[in-house]
Formats: C-alpha cells, sequence, structure tokens
C-alpha cells in the first residue's frame, strides 16, 4: 500500500487479495482499529506480487518487510534470529522447539528466519491431531491453536500414536518426503479440521519440499 507521495505504507500477504480489500470497504469505522484507519485514509494505491505458493509468500513478505520497513507494519521489520526447528521424543510425548542453537540430543531443521515460526506453529497443530487423533483440534489445550503455547511445547502421546513414531513422521517430513508422510495422516474429524489440517499441510510441505528451505551456509538436517 502506497501513500501520495509514492512512500510505502504497509506490507502484507493475503491468499484472497480481493475479499482482503472487499472487507475494508463494508467494515465499519467505528469498530475498526485507530492505527488500522489512519492507514487506510493515507492509501492511494496498491500493488500485489503473484507468488508461487504460500511458503514463497511468505518468504517475499519477510523480505519486504525488513528491506522497506514500512511505517504501519510493526512485526518484520527487523532482522529475527536465525532459528532451527527441533524435535525429541520424551516418555511422555513429543517436544518440538524453535532454539537458535539445538541440543545434541535433539533432531533438527532448519535454520531459518522468521518463517520458521509459521512452520512450528503448524506443525503443532498437524502433531496434535496425529497423536491425539480422539480429541481433535477442539481438545487442544487454550490458546495452541493461534500459538500461545511459546517456542517450545509438548504433544502428550496417546495410546494410538506413540512418541518415536511421531518423531519418525517428523524426520520424514522435514527430510521432503512428503508424499509417504501423507499415507500417515490421519483422517480429519470434520470439515474445521479438514481446512485447517490442509492448510497447515500446504504451508509446511511447501516449506520443506522447497529445493531451496536451506539458507546458505546452513545444513537443512540435523
Amino acid at each position: 500500500m502506497y501513500d501520495a507521495r509514492n512512500a510505502v505504507l504497509y506490507v502484507g500477504k493475503a491468499r484472497n487479495l480481493r475479499h482482503r480489500l472487499a472487507s475494508y470497504r463494508v467494515a465499519n469505522p467505528d469498530r475498526l482499529p485507530r492505527r488500522l484507519l489512519r492507514l487506510l485514509y493515507r492509501v492511494e494505491r496498491i500493488d500485489w506480487e503473484m507468488c508461487e505458493d504460500e511458503a514463497a509468500a511468505l518468504q517475499r513478505e519477510a523480505a519486504l518487510l525488513l528491506s522497506l520497513k514500512p511505517r504501519f507494519n510493526r512485526a518484520g521489520v527487523w532482522p529475527k534470529p536465525r532459528q532451527f526447528l527441533a524435535w525429541r521424543a520424551r516418555p511422555d510425548g513429543l517436544e518440538l522447539a524453535l532454539t537458535e542453537r539445538p541440543e545434541p540430543a535433539w533432531r533438527s531443521a532448519g535454520p531459518s528466519g522468521g518463517q520458521m515460526t509459521h512452520i512450528h506453529r503448524a506443525l503443532v497443530r498437524l502433531l496434535w491431531r496425529q497423536l491425539q487423533p480422539e480429541r481433535g483440534l477442539a481438545d487442544m489445550p487454550a490458546g495452541w491453536f493461534d500459538g500461545a503455547h511459546g517456542p517450545q511445547v509438548l504433544i502428550p502421546q496417546s495410546s494410538a500414536v506413540p512418541a518415536n513414531a511421531a518423531a519418525e513422521f517428523l524426520e520424514m517430513l522435514t527430510d521432503g518426503d512428503c508424499e509417504e508422510v501423507r499415507k500417515q495422516l490421519v483422517p480429519a474429524g470434520n470439515a474445521f479440521e479438514q481446512l485447517a489440517r490442509d492448510e497447515d499441510w500446504t504451508l509446511v510441505t511447501e516449506y520443506f519440499a522447497r529445493p531451496a528451505r536451506s539458507e546458505p551456509g546452513s545444513s537443512n538436517l540435523h
């Protein structure tokens, strides 16, 4: 989004740009955050780019935020530490973490920048469904669906799926063996879970299947 002086005001990603912009047109100004109102009043022009997939869009968004530092963006405008995705099987479940330095006893993939946070959250939802197939997303601990679990989380195992099996599932996935992993996915319990699973699966597999998923000077799997 640009202002009248052609300065970049905001950079964002949308699966459906038409829907996103239409939501601004019909929104009640009295209910919009003041910061968003100030942004919308200043916008004179909107440009967009088409990306190959969700992972590529996240990567492009992150690069633009760092290079342009738009006035109305708060997150992502300063470099984040490169993080690894790390995991280990425990007697009580699978532990999944974001860390700058994986411990020797952990398996890990990466490193990557801010995109790894999105991957971590998507994997928590996917692995919860794998380890807790009878409970489903509705029974996740409060806030977990939206990432309130933080950078390190223990997903409890069940009698149906032990933690070691989930760790092997994750290792194959991060190694890019996505088709084999797909065969092991627990069926979704309802339409909402199917949609959530499909979105998370797309994000994760597009990231790990991309040839350039490792950054220069980094190793993808440890």
